[in-house]
Order: structure tokens, then C-alpha cells, then sequence
């Protein structure tokens, strides 16, 4: 059978194109009056919305920040090749999410940070730690998050338009940028809320049209056991691209699995607590709640919603591959080449594929642009919490005095450059393994922030740990993660039925059984390095660790030497800050580029040391209303409940 390969394109009508282009200017001119009407020319105002946050914002962006057009393409391309056991990643979210809330959070309130490198500098002292995390974690934002949500939407758009690669790319940039640079984070989450209703609502119409289209769950499970690509079945394939009985359950061979089962259940969950509990991009959502009961009610709200991809994502990824095995499921190189343009595999086509062909007009547009409104949303939400971190803990070791004024301007500018490192990024994820992008993903994590994790638990958890063991523990365990991503990525994985000449560790161990050996190393050089180092004071560490998060006591700077060095800054930053304004009022294109960089016209009054303590109480505090905190603990036991039901359905 000769197969068609461009048989999406041109699938797209007047209809579909008109409704793409209403729904980005809805999207834009929701992004451009929350940048209008927030507090944009202040860190807090761009960087954490001001903490002013409904419980409901707060959860949407929580849940589409997470659930952006890398996991529509990951998910289904991954339970299109070995079944739905990926959901484990899904409903170990949910966990995690009430993780954050419940645990998390009230540390990261009553410390009163922005960023989590903050957390670490608060807690430990000295600059080495933070700057040494600051920096992992923006590489990790662009090896995973960044280009994978570009990867994602370029497949978008070559499968739909058959446009290049970095043309479509540039385009998505430009969109996202519009909003992202001109409006912080208040933009960010508004346009969250939006989309996240236009996302759901797309992908649930286009479920049940799948759904009726393979002819209910039944047929389902037929066709996807049935599902064998042609070119390899005439091949004489025994094993290479069929169905095992494994699709149908979360829980699978320990040994011989592509998800073994202590890795689904601890790694998994390890890679999730790191990326719901510790990541700046995830967190920066919690902390612009209005409160901890807020924060909560948020984390609870996007944890239900953890229970959709199975829907939404995970189901139409095995329609897709039942309905078209000879191009969702390809075997052979040179057909994958045609199919998709990627050698490895076409698998991460399948939503999209079942999108273009299934779809009727105008439906189709509305789904086409709820998913590049994902990629959007997320894309926002790194773009703004990786120049968080550059800005706030990197770029004010380089310029201490720096004023609010230019510290907003380099977070816009350090979003065009990540932008830019990303793309040059994106050749090697189609190298890389299988060609599933969400294998990709959780590959890269499981590399890199085992150590990361290991640093925050010990730290909010120990009292015993010190600068020195958290410093060397996450170097030690960076090391030994970096190494085995390079030797990942020297000794590619063969296609299916190749010869695997790799070494016999890269062969045996599989990434979420070494994320978990990972966090153990690292734990164990942290603890011993800390053992053999000198205790913290209690008195230094009131409210930076789960067991003094609710003390009264002052606390005690970690570095007398420090706290005046960072007053004598504030002191000359506000000095610097006031040489700057004139009373002579600014020109016409001086009041359009003060808006674009969220710059105010004129000064504001400087607050008086009884309002900036007010406002630090404030945003530090942990009291919550008795009959709201109960309401929100029963929903979570609930919430709690349908997670394990969850897991018990499909294990």
C-alpha cells in the first residue's frame, strides 16, 4: 500500500483560519489589558503579580502552565506506541500539586521569597549555592521546557501547513512575546484562564468525536492490539511495532518494560515532586495567591483537573495510532522520514494527526488554536519565571545597585535570548532516542533534578544540613547526572530490532531507576559533608524550615556582613532610583516605551518603614480563616480519594 504523506495538508478552511486569528486577538487583547491595569513597574508587580491571585487564577495557570502543547503531542505520542501506563505522570501530578500546597508552600510564604534560588540563599547563606542552582535550573528550563513546548508547536504547524521548521518557530515567538514582555505575570495568568477554557473544551469535542469514530472503548482495545504498521508486518517483524498486552496496565515488568514498575512508582514521583514542589515555573503560580488558603484551594483545583489527560490526551493518542498504524507507528527509517521528516519515529504526530482528519471545519480551527494557545501558555509562564531567576539572583551579583527600573528591562531582554538558545536547541530533540518527545522529557529531568530536589528536602526538612553539605551534594550530584545526559546522547539507542551497542549500564539502567539512584547519591553526599561541618543556629533559621514555619521569634540574619551589605544596596538603589526621575514630564515616545517595559511616568511615594512592614507581614503571613482552612482540608481528603481510585482503575 502506498501511503500518502501529505494527506494532512491543506486541511485547514476559511473557517478554521478566521477562528484561529479570533481567538489569538481575543488572547492578546486579554494579555494587553492586564499588562494596562497591573502593577508592572516593580519585581513584585511583574514578577509575582503583585501576590494579589484568586484561587481559581492561580489553579488554572497551575494546570496549563503544566499542561501545555508539548504534553497534547508527548502524551498521545507515547500512549500511542506502548499504551497508557504514561498516565502515571498525570496522576502522580495530582499528589504532588496537594504536595505543594500542603507542604511546600507555607515555607516558601513565610520565608518571603520570589524565587526558589532565593529559598536556598535565605536558608543557607552565602552566594555559591544560589548561583549555582540559578544556573541549573535555567538550563534545564531551556533543555526541557522551552524547546520542548517549540518542538511541540513546530510539529503543529509542519503537520497543518507544511511550513520550516524555524519559520514557524519565529512566528509562535512573536505571538507569545506580544503579552509576555509587555505585561509580567498578571498577563500571564489571565491569558492562562482564558486559554485553559478554550483548551479543555477543544480536546473534550475532539475525545468524544474519537471516541465515536473507533466505536467506543471496546473496539478500541481491538483495533490498538491490531494495530500494526504494514511496511513492518511485510517485513516479517515479529516484535518491532506490535501491541503487547503491557499497553493496558500502569504497573509493568521491573526489568524488560519501556516503564518499569519501581520507576513508575518512585520515579515518577520523585521527578513530579521536583517539577510541582521546587520548580520556579510551577511555584511563581502559588506565591501570586492572595494568601495560604488561596495557594492551597489553587493546587487542589489544578490537581482535579490532573485527572483529564486520560480523556483528553492518553485515549485519542491509541485511537489515533488504531485508526492510521502505518503512519502514527512507523518502523522503518525511511518511512518515518516521509511520514513525519523524523527518522526515530512518528509517534509524536498522532494528536495532531487525529485532529486534521477527524475534526469537522471550524471545530478544527478552534482545537488548532487551543493548542497553540497551550504552547502559548506555557511558553509564558518559563519565559517569565526563567527571567525571574536570571534577574533576580544572577543579574544582581553583577550589578548590585541596579534600580527596579532596569531589573524589569533585563527580564524582558533575557526572554528574547532564551528564546534564541532554544531554538538552536530544537535539532537535537528529534535526535535524540525513540523520537517520542515526552521520552525526551522526562529523560533530561530525570538527569539533572534528582540533586536539585535532594537540596530542598534535606534543607526545609533538616536542621542539621549546612551550606557547605547542600553546595556539594548538588555539584556532586550535577556532575554524575550531566555525565550520564552526554553519555545518553553519545550512545544513541538503536530503532527497534537494532543491535544495542551501547554500554551495559546505559543498556540496564533505565532513566527513572537512575533519577532515583541519583537523589539517593546526592542525599547521602549532603548529609555526610553537613555531618562533618558546623551546625546553622536554630535562631538563623526561623521560618525557613517546615518546623519553625509558623514561629514568632525574629530571625537572625545568616550573615551579620551580609545584611548590612544588602541595606547599604537598598539604601544606594533607592538613592540611584530617585537621581532618575525629573520633574519635567516624559515625551510622547518616552510614555510608549515607559509601557512596553513597564516603567511608571512618575515617581511614586516611597512607602514609610510602618507600611513596608505591614506589607512584609503580610506577604509572609500563614493565618487563614478557620472555617475556609477546614473547607479546604476536606477538599483535599477528597481530592486525595479520587487519585488513588484513579490509580486503582488502571494499575
Amino acid at each position: 500500500m502506498e501511503l500518502d504523506y501529505d494527506d494532512t495538508l491543506n486541511s485547514l478552511e476559511g473557517w478554521d483560519i478566521a477562528i484561529i486569528v479570533v481567538v489569538f486577538v481575543l488572547v492578546l487583547v486579554v494579555g494587553i489589558w492586564s499588562a494596562w491595569v497591573s502593577n508592572r513597574g516593580t519585581t513584585k508587580g511583574y514578577f509575582l503579580a503583585g501576590r494579589s491571585m484568586s484561587w481559581w487564577l492561580v489553579g488554572l495557570s497551575l494546570y496549563v502552565s503544566n499542561i501545555g502543547s508539548s504534553s497534547f503531542i508527548g502524551l498521545a505520542g507515547t500512549a500511542s506506541v506502548s499504551g497508557y501506563a504514561v498516565i502515571a505522570y498525570e496522576f502522580h501530578g495530582l499528589f504532588c500539586l496537594i504536595l505543594l500546597g500542603f507542604v511546600f508552600m507555607p515555607v516558601y510564604i513565610s520565608a518571603g521569597v520570589f524565587t526558589m534560588p532565593e529559598y536556598l540563599k535565605k536558608r543557607f547563606g552565602g552566594e555559591r549555592l544560589r548561583i549555582l542552582l540559578s544556573v541549573t535550573a535555567v538550563v534545564l528550563i531551556i533543555l526541557t521546557n522551552i524547546s520542548s513546548e517549540m518542538y511541540a508547536g513546530t510539529i503543529i504547524i509542519q503537520q497543518a501547513l507544511n511550513w520550516d521548521l524555524y519559520l514557524s518557530v519565529c512566528l509562535l515567538l512573536a505571538m507569545t512575546a506580544a503579552y509576555t514582555v509587555a505585561g509580567g505575570l498578571t498577563a500571564v495568568i489571565y491569558t492562562d484562564a482564558l486559554q485553559s477554557v478554550i483548551m479543555i473544551g477543544g480536546a473534550t469535542v475532539l475525545s468524544v468525536i474519537a471516541f465515536i469514530e473507533i466505536g467506543g472503548l471496546e473496539n478500541l482495545y481491538l483495533k490498538f492490539m491490531t494495530s500494526i504498521p504494514t511496511p513492518t508486518f511485510l517485513a516479517g517483524n515479529t516484535s518491532c511495532g506490535i501491541p503487547t498486552e503491557e499497553s493496558w496496565h500502569i504497573f509493568r515488568d521491573a526489568t524488560t518494560s519501556d516503564l518499569p514498575w519501581p520507576g513508575v512508582l518512585f520515579g515518577i514521583f520523585l521527578l513530579s515532586a521536583w517539577y510541582f514542589c521546587t520548580n520556579q515555573v510551577l511555584v511563581q503560580r502559588s506565591l501570586s495567591a492572595k494568601n495560604v488558603t488561596h495557594s492551597k484551594a489553587g493546587t487542589l483545583l489544578a490537581a482535579v483537573l490532573k485527572l483529564l489527560p486520560m480523556i483528553l490526551m492518553i485515549y485519542p493518542g491509541m485511537i489515533s495510532r488504531a485508526l492510521w498504524p502505518d503512519y502514527v507507528a512507523c518502523q522503518d527509517s525511511d518511512t518515518c522520514t516521509k511520514v513525519c521528516g523524523n527518522p526515530n519515529g512518528c509517534s509524536d504526530i498522532a494528536y495532531i494527526r487525529l485532529l486534521l482528519k477527524l475534526m469537522p471545519t471550524g471545530l478544527k480551527g478552534l482545537m488548532m488554536a487551543a493548542m497553540l494557545a497551550a504552547l502559548m501558555s506555557s511558553l509564558t509562564s518559563v519565559f517569565n519565571s526563567a527571567s525571574s531567576i536570571i534577574t533576580l539572583d544572577l543579574w544582581v551579583k553583577v550589578r548590585p545597585l541596579a534600580t527596579e527600573t532596569e531589573l524589569v528591562i533585563v527580564g524582558r531582554l533575557c526572554t528574547l535570548i532564551l528564546a534564541v538558545l532554544s531554538i538552536l536547541w530544537l535539532p537535537l530533540i528529534q535526535l535524540f532516542g525513540s523520537g517520542q518527545l515526552f521520552v525526551y522529557i522526562q529523560s533530561i529531568s530525570s538527569y539533572m533534578s534528582p540533586p536539585i530536589f535532594a537540596v530542598y528536602t534535606t534543607g526545609m526538612f533538616s536542621e542539621r544540613v549546612t551550606e557547605q553539605g547542600a553546595f556539594w551534594g548538588l555539584l556532586l550530584g550535577e556532575v554524575i547526572g550531566c555525565t550520564w545526559m552526554v553519555l545518553d546522547f553519545v550512545f544513541i539507542a538503536p530503532p527497534c530490532g537494532g543491535v544495542d551497542e551501547r554500554p551495559l549500564a546505559l543498556q540496564k539502567i533505565h532513566y527513572l531507576h537512575f533519577a532515583l539512584m541519583n537523589y539517593a547519591a546526592t542525599v547521602l553526599f549532603i548529609v555526610v559533608i553537613s555531618l562533618l561541618t558546623k551546625r546553622i543556629p536554630r535562631d538563623k533559621l526561623i521560618r525557613l524550615t517546615w518546623w519553625t514555619r509558623k514561629s514568632e521569634l525574629p530571625r537572625k540574619p545568616i550573615s551579620e556582613k551580609e545584611n548590612e551589605k544588602n541595606w547599604e544596596r537598598e539604601l544606594k538603589k533607592r538613592e540611584k532610583s530617585a537621581a532618575e526621575h525629573t520633574d519635567e514630564p516624559p515625551s510622547g515616545l518616552r510614555r510608549i516605551w515607559n509601557f512596553v517595559c513597564g516603567i511608571e511616568s512618575s515617581p511614586s511615594d516611597e512607602p514609610t518603614p510602618d507600611d513596608k512592614e505591614a506589607m512584609e507581614k503580610r506577604m509572609t503571613s500563614l493565618e487563614e480563616d478557620p472555617k475556609w482552612a477546614r473547607v479546604v482540608n476536606v477538599v483535599c481528603l477528597v481530592v486525595l480519594f479520587l487519585g488513588f481510585l484513579a490509580f486503582g482503575l488502571f494499575a
